[in-house]
Parts: C-alpha cells; sequence; structure tokens
C-alpha cells in the first residue's frame, strides 16, 4: 500500500498507473478491437467514422482533465487543458507531415494503420524520454525558460510570415533517417504486405535480410515526431514546470493522431486559419514567459482564457471565410 503512495516525479505511483492503464486500454480498444474488426470486414476509416473517433479521444481527454481539475486543484487542471490544447492544435501540423510521408513511400491506405500503431506507441516512448530531459533542464537551470521564450517567439513569428512549414516531401536519397537505416540493413523498394523486414537476394545473390518502405515510414514518422518535439516540449513547460501535467496532457492530445490523420484532408481544408491561430498562441506563450520570468506568473485562467480564444477565433474564422474566399453563406450559395 505504500507503494502506491510513493511519489515519482512529483505524483504519487497509483496516479501514474491509473494514467497508463488508461492509455493503454483506448490503445487496446481503438487498434486492437476496431482497427482488427475493420480488416476483417475490409473496411478503411472513412472521414465520418474518423472525426467520431477523433472526438471521442476529445471528449476522454477532457473528461480526464476535469478529474485532474478535482484531484490536483483548478490550477492543475487549467494548466492540463491549456497543454492539451496547445498540443491538440500542434499534432494537426504532425498529422499532414504523417500524409507527405506516406504519399512519398506510395504506402497504401491498408498499410497505413500498422505504421500508426508502432508510431504511436513510439512517440508515447519518446516523449516521456524528452519530456523527462526537459524537467532536468528546468529544475537545474532557470535560464532555459528564457531560451525557450525565445524559440517560441522566433518560431510564431516565422508561421505568422508563412514560413517554418513542414509540409515538404522528404528528399528520401538525403534523408538523415534513410541514410542510418541503409548502413544497418539494405532497403527494397517493394513492400512485403505488412512486413517492416523481409529477406531478398542481394547483388551477389545471396538471401540477406531487407528493410521494407513500411519500415522506413515508421521510422520517418517517429522522427517527424522528434522534430514537431522542439516546438511542443517548450510550449507546454512554458505553461507548466509539472511533469505529470505536461506528460499526460501531451500523451492525450497525441493518442487521436491516428483518427484524426484519416479526415486529414476535411481538416486541412476546412480550418485553414488554425495555422495562424496557433503561431500567434506560440507568440503569446513565449511572451509571456519572458513576463513570468521578469515579473512573475501569469495567472493560469488568462493562459487558458487567451489560448481558446485565438483558437477558437482560428475556427469561427475557417468556418466564417472558407480558404478561397466569402463567407460561409456566400461558398454555400
Amino acid at each position: 500500500m505504500d507503494l502506491w503512495m510513493m511519489e515519482w516525479l512529483g505524483k504519487p505511483v497509483w496516479m501514474w498507473v491509473v494514467f497508463f492503464a488508461l492509455v493503454l486500454g483506448l490503445l487496446v480498444f481503438d487498434l486492437g478491437v476496431l482497427a482488427r474488426r475493420r480488416g476483417q470486414r475490409g473496411e478503411e476509416l472513412g472521414v465520418a467514422a474518423s472525426l467520431r473517433l477523433s472526438a471521442f479521444y476529445i471528449a476522454v481527454a477532457l473528461l480526464y482533465g476535469a478529474w485532474v481539475w478535482w484531484a490536483l486543484g483548478a490550477e492543475s487542471g487549467m494548466a492540463y487543458l491549456t497543454g492539451f490544447a496547445v498540443e491538440k492544435a500542434l499534432a494537426l501540423d504532425n498529422v499532414f507531415v504523417i500524409s507527405v510521408i506516406f504519399a512519398a513511400l506510395a504506402i497504401p491506405r491498408a498499410l497505413q494503420h500498422r505504421v500508426l500503431f508502432w508510431g504511436i506507441l513510439g512517440v508515447i516512448v519518446l516523449r516521456g524520454i524528452m519530456i523527462a530531459l526537459g524537467a532536468a533542464l528546468v529544475s537545474e537551470f532557470d535560464w532555459v525558460m528564457w531560451v525557450f521564450g525565445g524559440f517560441l517567439l522566433l518560431t510564431g513569428v516565422k508561421l505568422l510570415r508563412g514560413g517554418g512549414g513542414h509540409d515538404e516531401a522528404p528528399d528520401l536519397e538525403r534523408h538523415i533517417v534513410v541514410r542510418a537505416l541503409r548502413r544497418v540493413v539494405p532497403i527494397s523498394p517493394k513492400l512485403d504486405g505488412q512486413r517492416f523486414l523481409t529477406r531478398l537476394p542481394d547483388a551477389a545473390g545471396r538471401v540477406r535480410l531487407h528493410a521494407t518502405p513500411l519500415l522506413l515510414a515508421l521510422l520517418l514518422v517517429e522522427f517527424a515526431d522528434l522534430v514537431f518535439a522542439v516546438d511542443s516540449i517548450p510550449a507546454i513547460f512554458a505553461i507548466t514546470q509539472d511533469p505529470f501535467i505536461v506528460y499526460t496532457s501531451n500523451i492525450f492530445a497525441i493518442l487521436g493522431l491516428r483518427a484524426l490523420y484519416f479526415a486529414l484532408g476535411a481538416l486541412v481544408d476546412r480550418f485553414w486559419a488554425l495555422k495562424p491561430a496557433l503561431a500567434l498562441v506560440l507568440v503569446f506563450i513565449g511572451g509571456k514567459i519572458f513576463w513570468g520570468q521578469a515579473f512573475g506568473k501569469v495567472d493560469p485562467a488568462i493562459s487558458l482564457t487567451v489560448t481558446l480564444a485565438i483558437l477558437g477565433g482560428g475556427v469561427l474564422v475557417s468556418l466564417w471565410r472558407p480558404r478561397g474566399g466569402g463567407t460561409g453563406d456566400a461558398a454555400q450559395a
């Protein structure tokens, strides 16, 4: 009993166990039950089903946030909700990069769920490592927050000016992941069903282990998340330095990525103003760091209100004036 009440990274062990049990249950339900049923029926996850599943994940995340608010207090609850909103908005760009990777490697839609399944598991581990490193840096070196603030300000301004996009197709011949993988194992130009590795004859006729494009896609997806974490980790630490809140809000934002991916086309076209809105959020959070370091901590209620107002404004602008000009009514006429 004492073991459950022992603290790990600032929170009792039982809180971490409950969180990981919930995440495992969601993964088993989504990727083990729903995906398997669709596979047996030969069905693909359509846009409507994708949006419903995304809404389910958001609902679960918000319910968990309500529990955090109740169990840990209003400040922790608001920090969790702010972090979740920011990470979810950042995840939209991440999802778009995943689609570019799949297109560049010609991964068929029927096999994409396998990459996303293992990709999400990898992200859960990698984000945990990066957040632990970030927490150690912040606790040891106070000046790190100034660096985070400056980085977020520059990133937000760059996004507002139309730069900093991650939607270009990767140069597979010169990509660092491709070069590193080729040093370990040859890469097959063809898929072999759902296999990540396959055995093929080399130029000398010897049968050797080869990586398939499916494994390459998985590694590129994981690498893309590391790149995006450079933006997201400073953003969430600017909101709170509590490792439990940082990690749980990150993971709940990422869990729905697979479902969100299959609704990508509808979301990107419809909610075009979310990207500049996210840029404004990054500028606000970066400025908040400088204010907090110079004058004292900003009220979490202000952070949550401003963040939701900016992102909500991006959604409303997108609905009122769809891409291509004109109001929503005009577009329907």
